[in-house]
């Protein structure tokens, strides 16, 4: 029977071992927006929070604020009080000047039979200010009024976004592959007058209806007490309606037609004070009422700007690819506002990366010469599992790539470098969240090395900490992790959970505030509800999320862990750890893996695997069960629904798999672990 032993809820055992250092290439430095090695000093917290000011000056302001950072109703920060600005004119208007005719966004159709379009800055303004005209006009919207978004990636989403943003709209992104009744809660929960969307749009070949949920959510939100004044349809090709569901008359109204009567009208940008807010991002959790996260104008766009051109290395004259849905906060801080706000050359990719087959990334960037590419793990690794050598089979050049959304294995993160980076790339692997607007932690791409499975130090101004369970800091070095916090507010922090003032503070402050009462931020540091532990040398390598970790007779094991060590077995391309109940130990790990084309299951294969695990970890990990599997229960998103894979390890009743991409995968591994 295995020895159970005390450990602080808060720390999880470490068993990975520090990777070497990948350095930068000298082409990259000599070119580097950021090179000098005095940053960290100037954005030292004694420094703070005026260091802030050099990203705000990358903007274009009506008012020069009064205050940096105003603290009186503390956690609730104000950012460049006084100040006044409006985000659509720095996306687009202030750029006319000297490029209006340089590509502002490069929109790639999921069919390849359909080309490329190239909307330039000046074409951008023409229809960001009559879509403005149209919102103020005929629908009445006007500054701090809602309107929910439910639109795929098109280029008119950040149209809509930056329409909205002229007039002051708050507006809220719902992720096109969410359904009806998700749209609906959070156009109650914002209090949305207008629901914008599309009639239909291509996912792996196939016209996806999108209307179909504009119905489905006006429907559910009368139910919860709130009426959609008006329904603005798309067309995803003008003059052409996809969707099998007719426009509700006096609800419904077609975009395309109405820009008929607005041509030549424009919509001045209204000035905002810096503190408005400029739009709501709803976490994506699957239960509870969901989280309206609240961003700010000034302080939001400053900070997006600044990690764009000093952590993405974002250059005017860049093509800029970030495959990431513009319904995340990703999308919305790395797609739309920071490398619009720089003059960038935004691409925006309609369908899935592997459709019509695992080459189309690269295809893309060939095409269009990206230069900067910017995915999550959870895309890495479905493109190393489809297409491994595919990128050897074109001849694209990167300089520089960004990793984001979840901890990314040291072994997917080396074929990132070598394969898809072709070993000329720095890459970033950047941690943040949703509620935080920009990067916290990642290395200056030209200044510090980069290291496998960590996302580094934080970044210029972000000074993080590991607190244990009684607010204790984990010494530097010491292998125990702990939960990290940031000691200082920063401008891309959001303002406030959307009507729920308590609720923000009591998740993301009161845990490790030192006096409730206090007007000084020292006391107040953020809770990010991540473990982390931090190397001798100052990297933070990111556990997961605290509720991802199994308590194996008393040992408190991160599932990343253990994921990465399956995918050191060269054969397996996605990895997947949940916790299953064990009469002995309290918790197991069942351990879920895809293989590479090409590959098929054997025991000699579960057992390499297996001993992976133990040789990585320690035998307290080993899984209870190696389960190889066809496929992942995936969300449209691409991510691992591991909440289906634990139901099924434990003979439970999965729950709703609607929204899976691949619901029919169910009740295959169902019947494969019942076996």
């Amino acid at each position: 029977m295995e020895e159970r032993i005390d450990v602080p809820e808060a720390e999880i055992a470490v068993h990975w071992q520090e990777e070497k250092y990948y350095y930068p290439p000298t082409k990259f430095i000599t070119q580097a927006n950021l090179t000098d090695e005095e940053v960290y000093e100037r954005f030292s917290l004694d420094k703070f929070p005026e260091c802030f000011n050099e990203y705000a000056g990358l903007l274009d302001w009506y008012k020069h604020w009064e205050r940096t950072l105003d603290t009186a109703d503390a956690p609730f920060w104000g950012w460049y009080v006084g100040g006044r600005i409006n985000a659509s004119y720095n996306c687009v208007d202030r750029h006319l000047a000297k490029n209006k005719n340089k590509t502002a966004i490069h929109f790639v159709p999921e069919l390849e039979s359909e080309a490329t379009q190239h909307i330039t800055y000046q074409e951008l303004y023409v229809r960001v200010s009559e879509f403005a005209a149209l919102l103020r006009d005929f629908c009445g919207l006007k500054a701090g009024d809602r309107a929910t978004l439910h639109m795929p990636m098109v280029p008119e989403l950040p149209i809509a976004m930056l329409a909205c943003a002229r007039l002051g709209v708050i507006h809220s992104q719902v992720f096109s592959g969410f359904s009806g009744r998700a749209c609906a809660d959070r156009i109650v929960d914002s209090g949305s007058r207008v629901l914008i969307t599309m009639d239909g749009y291509y996912r792996n070949g196939a016209i996806q209806d999108q209307k179909e949920k504009a119905d489905i959510a006006a429907e559910e939100a009368a139910k919860g007490g709130h009426s959609v004044e008006k329904v603005l349809i798309w067309q995803r090709y003008p003059g052409k309606y996809l969707s099998a569901k007719p426009a509700v008359h006096g609800r419904d109204h077609i975009v395309n037609d109405l820009l008929k009567g607005y041509r030549g009208r424009r919509a001045e940008p209204v000035p905002m004070p810096a503190e408005a807010p400029l739009f709501l991002m709803y976490t994506s959790g699957t239960t509870g009422k969901p989280k309206g996260c609240q961003h700010s104008t000034g302080g939001y766009l400053a900070y997006v700007a600044g990690t764009s051109k000093y952590i993405q290395d974002i250059h005017p004259e860049d093509v800029y690819w970030c495959m990431a849905d513009i319904g995340w906060i990703t999308g919305h801080s790395y797609i739309v506002y920071g490398p619009l706000a720089l003059g960038a050359s935004t691409v925006i990719y309609e369908g899935v990366p592997t459709y019509p087959d695992a080459g189309r990334p690269w295809r893309i960037a060939e095409e269009l010469d990206v230069n900067i590419f910017h995915t999550s793990p959870t895309a890495i690794r479905a493109l190393r599992r489809a297409g491994p050598d595919e990128p050897n089979n074109y001849d694209y050049h990167f300089k520089h790539m960004t990793t984001v959304g979840e901890p990314i294995e040291p072994e997917v993160w080396r074929w990132y470098h070598n394969v898809v980076g072709k070993g000329e790339a720095v890459i970033v692997d950047t941690w943040w969240q949703t509620e935080n607007g920009g990067f916290l932690c990642s290395t200056v791409p030209a200044l510090g090395p980069m290291k496998p499975g960590s996302a580094g130090p934080g970044v210029p101004g972000i000074h993080p900490v590991i607190y244990d369970e009684d607010g204790n800091e984990i010494p530097r070095g010491s292998g125990r992790a702990g939960n990290i916090c940031i000691r200082n507010p920063w401008p891309g922090i959001f303002q406030t959970i959307w009507g729920d003032p308590d609720r923000f503070v009591a998740q993301y402050y009161a845990r490790y505030c030192k006096d409730q009462n206090s007007k000084d931020w020292r006391d107040w540091p953020y809770f990010a509800g991540d473990g982390a532990v931090q190397a001798p040398d100052g990297y933070y390598r990111i556990l997961g999320r605290i509720d991802d970790v199994i308590n194996v007779a008393g040992h408190r094991l991160g599932t990343k862990e253990i994921e990465s060590a399956a995918l050191t077995v060269p054969e397996v391309a996605e990895a997947a750890v949940v916790p299953v109940a064990d009469e002995i130990k309290g918790k197991v790990p069942d351990l879920y893996v895809a293989l590479k084309p090409g590959f098929e299951p054997s025991p000699e294969l579960h057992k390499r695997i297996s001993d992976a695990v133990v040789t990585e970890i320690s035998p307290i990990a080993r899984p209870a069960h190696v389960w190889i599997v066809p496929d992942m229960p995936k969300t449209r998103s691409g991510k691992i629904m591991r909440r289906v894979l634990a139901a099924i390890s434990s003979g439970q009743e999965a729950g709703d798999v609607s929204t899976l991409a691949n619901p029919e995968v169910v009740d295959e591994l169902r019947h494969m672990v019942a076996v």
